[in-house]
């Protein structure tokens, strides 16, 4: 069987996307392995289906690299709306259904915007010890559960953002006993000119650094809004230069409204033998 699919990218957060209206694809979390592969297949971070749901426009399904079925995707919302849009499945204002819950889009020719879960579970001031360091961060989650870590901790040891080990610091956190069973996703996050946060993470389920990620960088700009006072919208600089932007309300440190907007483009089409 062929499979027809859509390589796409939402500010360097790459996906394969695949329309499973028809439920051709079998074994999801198997195609998701091979197809995320960066050797021996397309490469992504992950697979984003379009599966038929009620009430909505579609259901997404997303599985990371690893095959693991993922929690909520921001960047993968935004590059399967944009492709529904594309295809004549949805409307340019849209619902859809991603773990039970109704997520709306507003595709614009440019950008993408997605309104998103309020955030949860917020930890503040976690301390962790990794090795034979202690390192300071707060959890929250945002459809997928984050640390975020200020990098002004790490500045004396390593100089700079670009230079932090994340891939090596990240897995420790990610795995930490801390966040366990689940694990975590790890951001770190430095402040930038005005309202801007740069951030890098690690993600979980890819199970190294991402060029961006949307949960991560709405996680990013809400544990910011806390620590440095920062007001809405935030733009958010992930390690691929392009930029996001996180809208939210914010009424004495409960946080709502919260939107994620940005780029999602189709890299390239085509198809794949199963």
């Amino acid at each position: 069987m062929r499979i027809p699919f859509t390589k796409m990218s939402g500010a360097g957060n790459d996906f394969v996307v695949i329309d499973d209206r028809s439920n051709i694809v079998q074994d999801a979390p198997g195609l998701a392995k091979r197809l995320c592969d960066r050797r021996w297949g397309v490469g992504a971070d992950g697979l984003l289906l379009i599966q038929n749901a009620p009430d909505v426009a579609y259901r997404m399904m997303y599985y990371n690299a690893d095959g693991s079925y993922g929690g909520m995707c921001g960047n993968g919302g935004r590059c399967i709306a944009r492709y529904a849009v594309d295809a004549g499945i949805a409307k340019a204002r849209h619902e859809f259904e991603a773990l039970g819950y109704r997520y709306r889009s507003d595709v614009t020719t440019n950008a993408v915007a997605l309104a998103m879960k309020d955030p949860v579970g917020f930890r503040m001031n976690v301390v962790l010890r990794i090795s034979s360091n202690r390192v300071r961060g707060h959890f929250v989650n945002t459809g997928s559960p984050h640390v975020v870590i200020p990098f002004g901790q790490f500045r004396r040891k390593y100089g700079a953002l670009e230079i932090l080990p994340v891939e090596t610091l990240g897995k420790k956190i990610r795995y930490h006993r801390f966040f366990h069973p689940d694990g975590t996703n790890v951001n770190f996050i430095e402040r930038g000119e005005g309202n801007t946060i740069r951030v890098r993470t690690y993600e979980r389920g890819v199970e190294t650094e991402t060029l961006a990620c949307g949960t991560g960088s709405i996680a990013s700009a809400i544990v910011g809004a806390r620590i440095w006072k920062m007001s809405s919208p935030v733009t958010i600089v992930p390690a691929s230069g392009v930029r996001l932007q996180v809208g939210f309300r914010n009424q004495e440190g409960r946080f709502s409204n919260v939107t994620l907007k940005g780029p999602a483009v189709v890299t390239f089409r085509g198809e794949v033998d199963v």
